[in-house]
């Protein structure tokens, strides 16, 4: 498999787990800090986007403001992915092994590949559903299965 066609996959499967993520969100007795956890991935996804287009703006976005009523992530988390999502589609396989350059945290010029930057929102989408799932499960409530595997095996009759 080639690593664009990799990306969409791993995209498309973090839309999946975190759409239903935002289902049981909405169930929780206190969604603060998921809500938190939520729209930091939101503002991380395009925050890096910010940078990789080389938006003069982009130093100054935060990886955690605005925190989003939860009314909003749904649309929010759309515009995000859906924005990501058709940035790959828009490369080429050799464009997703290119160095990008980028305004660091310091306001310096930085660099990446910009499927390592791709491959950081997955990871980091993943890393922040777990702990949005411990905060289920501190709220005596059983998260849902959204393991990948989950999404891939099934039983045999």
């Amino acid at each position: 498999m080639e690593m664009k066609q990799y990306l969409l996959d791993t995209f498309r499967f973090n839309n999946f787990a975190n759409r239903q993520m935002l289902e049981k969100i909405k169930t929780l007795p206190d969604k603060e800090q998921s809500i938190k956890y939520f729209s930091h991935l939101i503002n991380s996804q395009n925050k890096w986007l910010a940078r990789i287009v080389r938006d003069i703006k982009s130093h100054q976005m935060s990886w955690w403001e605005p925190v989003y009523a939860f009314e909003d992530l749904e649309i929010m988390w759309a515009k995000s992915i859906n924005t990501w999502l058709a940035y790959i589609e828009s490369r080429t396989e050799e464009q997703i092994h290119e160095i990008v350059l980028f305004i660091g945290w310091d306001g310096g010029e930085w660099e990446a590949p910009l499927k390592d930057i791709a491959l950081q929102l997955n990871y980091h989408s993943i890393h922040h559903r777990a702990q949005i799932q411990t905060l289920i499960r501190a709220q005596r409530i059983e998260p849902d299965i959204i393991d990948y595997i989950g999404t891939k095996y099934k039983k045999r009759k």
